[in-house]
């Protein structure tokens, strides 16, 4: 009896030591996303001026996605498929600004948690509202908007710096000049923007202690923070760090504007400048994991939430690419893409495979070895690892998208668009024509015929609403 539990003993010994070395092994996770940024506007994609040292390193150093796809062309549905890898209509968020993200869907952040991960949100959050009692930004505190408070902190994030949805991209706090109206439709230069910084259950940053910052800096100087501490706690953490940046009110410090004085056009020369100091603020956030020797163990994903808005007054550059934000035409959601990983990726790669923001919580499971909990529903993402890893170089499933009366599905090379006002389905060879300039459904109708199908059958999974 004694040697028979000497040898349960030291079994169970072997299977904790087993465990605690799995989890040591587990990669800390960072979710780094720019809101509307288009797909040209990055040093690395050739734009002609801008400059983003940072991000230029992440696509030398890593992986680099020449098709990464945003889940939708704007941005609370794109950023509800981040943390669930499902379609934004099964849940509830059509658009931004509607629904909000439910407690009955699994999410990163509490499948993380429940595998021993600390977990973090920093920046704009736009998946529900943040407080029940003041009035906060879009909807907040409404009572339109109290029947959609759905704050991080309740959605398993140990720690929060969280809006609500948009602010100024400098000193945020405050409605910038030549930016009238802020969320309030009286607002004046100077005055109160009305959106938050909430970090719990009706507790705010006051403004004053933000000062008139850059806002991608004020984010992640909480970010790093959270970061240290969980290397302190000794705990693998989750932080997802979502920047306003360079969503309107796009504004940059002086400084920032230095580089890009040759550009006449104000609100150009402020969209360049703050997509500069968001990038910046990426380089703290490398600097910071290498120096607290914790690199090599995280993976860094960055992309954007949707397309560029790409007008006069509200710049943004898809570059070749057809269409713009709320479109699902490529501008609209083809998104920069980047990923590094220094353990795990020993060299460079451009990947051409179409990936998507859907990808990111079965990508995510399988690097950390947290498994989706039982009774998941099922996913519409698809795990990427054989693709980082170099495995294969195709992909399993096609992405769909379903968004306004509106539809689009790519698979491989292949795409259809149907840009809604009852126009039907165009086919278009991603590969050979990014910029969507023919349809090529009379030279491919079984490859048109196929997908059609696929979309609908898809949709028709949806839950209506």
């Amino acid at each position: 009896m004694f040697h028979r539990l000497m040898s349960i003993t030291r079994r169970l010994s072997m299977l904790l030591v087993f465990c605690a070395f799995a989890a040591a092994q587990r990669p800390n996770v960072i979710l780094v996303m720019a809101d509307d940024q288009g797909w040209g506007d990055a040093g690395y994609q050739g734009h002609p001026t801008l400059k983003t040292p940072h991000l230029d390193a992440m696509a030398r150093s890593g992986l680099r996605f020449d098709r990464w796809y945003a889940g939708a062309p704007v941005c609370s549905p794109t950023r509800g498929t981040c943390l669930t890898g499902r379609h934004h209509m099964r849940y509830g968020i059509p658009t931004a600004n509607a629904g909000h993200l439910p407690t009955t869907e699994p999410n990163l952040a509490a499948i993380l948690k429940q595998g021993g991960y600390r977990t973090g949100h920093f920046g704009k959050w736009h998946l529900g509202t943040l407080t029940k009692t003041i009035k906060d930004s879009n909807r907040g505190g409404t009572a339109k908007g109290r029947k959609h408070y759905a704050p991080p902190w309740d959605r398993a994030f140990d720690v929060c710096f969280s809006t609500e949805a948009k602010v100024p991209t400098f000193n945020p706090m405050k409605t910038p000049p030549g930016w009238a109206g802020g969320v309030g439709k009286n607002a004046k230069t100077g005055s109160p923007y009305g959106t938050r910084y909430w970090t719990g259950p009706e507790e705010w940053v006051r403004d004053e202690a933000l000062g008139a910052k850059d806002d991608s800096h004020l984010i992640m100087d909480r970010a790093t923070r959270f970061i240290s501490d969980s290397v302190g706690a000794k705990k693998p953490f989750f932080a997802v760090i979502w920047f306003h940046a360079p969503h309107l009110p796009v504004v940059a410090s002086e400084s920032d504007q230095k580089p890009y004085l040759s550009e006449t056009r104000d609100r150009h020369r402020h969209y360049l400048g703050c997509i500069t100091a968001m990038d910046r603020a990426v380089g703290w956030l490398r600097a910071h994991l290498r120096n607290l020797k914790i690199a090599d163990d995280t993976m860094v994903w960055f992309c954007a939430d949707n397309g560029p808005e790409g007008r006069d007054k509200a710049p943004g550059s898809a570059k070749r690419l057809r269409g713009r934000k709320r479109d699902l035409y490529e501008g609209g959601i083809r998104v920069p893409g980047l990923l590094e990983w220094p353990g795990r990726l020993k060299q460079a790669r451009v990947i051409s495979t179409p990936c998507s923001t859907l990808d990111y919580l079965p990508t995510v499971l399988a690097a950390t070895g947290v498994p989706l909990p039982d009774g998941a529903p099922p996913l519409d993402g698809v795990d990427l690892m054989p693709l980082v890893e170099g495995k294969t170089t195709t992909r399993p499933r096609a992405i769909p998208f379903v968004f306004g009366g509106r539809g689009a599905l790519i698979d491989g090379r292949w795409k259809i668009v149907r840009p809604g006002n009852g126009k039907p389905f165009a086919l278009y060879d991603i590969t050979a024509d990014p910029a969507e300039s023919a349809d090529l459904s009379a030279d491919h109708p079984k490859v048109k015929t196929r997908m059609v199908k696929a979309w609908i059958e898809f949709k028709a999974t949806l839950p209506t609403r």
